[in-house]
């Protein structure tokens, strides 16, 4: 192999893209594998990509602009029984053709468990939902994300089923462990155990499962997994997606003694598969999944050469805090901290998903009483909290399993009668903020809480993945009395609104003000050509809220306007009135 790599060297060396392979990613294979295996598995992967590779190897910078604008759904979060659940959503998606631009369809392949997250054929579309067809029609309308669930798969999987029986393959695809080893460091996302005994034709066997029973971690020390992965990603890219998102990617290296999350291999790993994918398709980018603290979950940036856009996962506890507490201090601090995303990069802007509200990610953001409180209305209001194992072998608070229409049913006070305001105040802030907003379809719809779900299947996690029969769907939404028909209308609008502005590009200049009131949240966004500013005023309380727009700063050589209530501003030394939870986008070009 080692020949046969010196003959496509010797064959193309003037080729830019063999350049751009040997210079980019196989010096990243030798800082994830020994140098002996170096040159055969640069060849391997070379050969599998070869015929793929786009006519440029250049970096598009522009791979989203102000309008792009996602919505996150499995793929039977709305279905009927006359059609598979695909084409239902492709024809639900028909009502917000106008309003968004992708689509992130959760995993759609075979599963055994979790939803979709323990995949049992990585390269077929789960018949229950559709077909490979299905899934081009809806890429062909709208920028398509699909999920890669890359650390793990299936006990069901083809693959397992060959390590079980000792056959090739697979036998070589999983993490043995020795269950006297200690693996306390371990970081762990849930609380059931790290290792599975499994019957094997060779005895019994204890197999790494960082989250289930079901969900066994596959082995990236041997790169013939490695070049699976590629293969998975290749088709995923001719099937149209534009967005790959990598599940639970922190975890994918293992090392005894070792917390075995955000290992120096995973980073290289990701590095290299955002390498391959330039090379294939440049306008495709890589999503990492990592609920984490914030500053942990920033070092997916790399240094601009690792994930392309990554969860701004502190946000969704941030804002709900922010609106059960009434003040602003939290979101201000942690707006402060935040430094713009490299060059070529971004950040993904969501405030509910199907999994809960992460809690890891407010690790040295909140007060520990506000923290309490959080939890403690999130219970009066029909949440579940969901807990971790940590290290020393205690448990902590893992996430809040709740709709966010509900979780924002009233404050810490209680419930009130400003629920759906104080909704679309949280919608409004997160859509603001510098990133690529992706909403959650329950959250376009005002689901409530599905306790007959989470009944059903016994996880708190159901609780905010509720089903919904389109023709109930369409009965809701041709109700103007309805809460799904009014919350999707006022969102329809403010996306709308918010795509034609270029001070809201998702790497557009963003700088946090400090007006006196604390109830107001406030931030600037200026155009990357500087011909717009966006100054974001948000009332995060249950009164009135005087603004003095003095405390902003607006030039008065320019006229001025609230582009959300069309309030022009006549004289920039006045104040300006926000109502209860409203917000404000005022600026000079409108």
């Amino acid at each position: 192999m080692d020949k046969q790599y010196s003959t496509i060297k010797q064959g193309i060396k003037s080729d830019r893209s063999f350049r751009y392979f040997e210079t980019k990613v196989k010096p990243l294979l030798s800082k994830i594998y020994s140098d002996s295996i170096v040159e055969k598995l640069a060849t391997q992967i070379y050969l599998l990509i070869q015929e793929h590779l786009a006519e440029s190897v250049a970096e598009n910078l522009n791979k989203w602009s102000q309008n792009d604008v996602l919505m996150i759904t499995y793929g039977d979060s709305v279905s009927t029984s006359e059609e598979k659940p695909l084409v239902t959503l492709g024809r639900f998606l028909e009502n917000l053709q106008d309003t968004i631009t992708g689509v992130h369809i959760l995993p759609f392949c075979p599963y055994s468990s979790d939803d979709g997250f323990s995949v049992i054929d990585y390269l077929q579309v789960d018949p229950e939902l559709g077909n490979w067809q299905d899934i081009e029609n809806i890429a062909k309308k709208y920028d398509l994300m699909a999920d890669l669930v890359l650390n793990h798969i299936s006990s069901k999987s083809e693959w397992f089923e060959q390590f079980k029986q000792g056959i090739k393959p697979g036998c070589d695809y999983f993490i043995e462990a020795d269950p006297a080893t200690d693996l306390s460091a371990v970081v762990r996302p849930r609380s059931n155990p790290l290792l599975v005994e499994i019957d094997t034709v060779n005895g019994k066997k204890h197999i790494w499962a960082t989250y289930s029973a079901d969900q066994v971690d596959i082995d990236y020390t041997n790169p013939d997994v490695l070049l699976e992965i590629i293969n998975i990603i290749l088709l995923y890219l001719k099937q149209g997606s534009k967005y790959i998102r990598l599940d639970a990617v922190g975890f994918l290296w293992k090392s005894e003694g070792t917390s075995c999350i955000h290992l120096p291999q995973t980073h290289a790993l990701i590095k290299l598969f955002r390498e391959v994918t330039q090379m294939i398709n440049p306008d495709t980018a890589l999503i990492t999944e990592t609920n984490v603290p914030n500053r942990e979950n920033l070092s997916y940036f790399g240094n601009r050469d690792e994930a392309h856009l990554i969860y701004n996962f502190s946000l969704p506890p941030l804002i709900l805090n922010a609106l059960l507490q009434g003040k602003s201090n939290h979101l201000k601090t942690w707006m402060m901290s935040m430094p713009p995303a490299p060059l070529g990069c971004a950040y993904f802007n969501f405030t509910a998903s199907h999994d809960g509200i992460g809690l890891r990610p407010t690790e040295g953001l909140l007060l520990e009483d506000e923290y309490n409180a959080m939890l403690e209305t999130m219970k009066q209001f029909g949440g579940k909290i969901s807990m971790r194992d940590k290290p020393d072998g205690t448990q902590s608070p893992y996430e809040i399993n709740i709709s966010l229409f509900d979780a924002l049913k009233g404050t810490v006070k209680g419930e009130d009668e400003w629920q759906i305001e104080r909704f679309l105040c949280s919608q409004t802030i997160m859509m603001a903020v510098e990133g690529v907003p992706a909403f959650y379809i329950h959250s376009l719809l005002a689901t409530p809480n599905d306790y007959a779900g989470m009944a059903k299947t016994g996880r708190n996690r159901s609780i905010n993945r509720y089903k919904w029969d389109y023709k109930e769907l369409e009965q809701k939404l041709n109700d103007p009395n309805s809460n799904q028909a009014m919350v999707m209308k006022k969102m329809s609008r403010l996306i709308k609104i918010r795509r034609r502005q270029p001070a809201f590009h998702p790497n557009a200049t963003q700088y946090t003000l400090h007006p006196m009131n604390k109830a107001l949240f406030a931030f600037w966004r200026q155009s990357i050509h500087r011909d717009q500013s966006i100054f974001c005023i948000n009332n995060l309380s249950d009164r009135p809220q005087e603004l003095l727009l003095s405390d902003i700063n607006l030039i008065c050589i320019d006229p001025w306007q609230d582009l959300l209530s069309g309030q022009m501003i006549e004289d920039i030394n006045d104040s300006f009135t926000l109502q209860p939870y409203q917000c404000a986008w005022i600026t000079n070009k409108f």
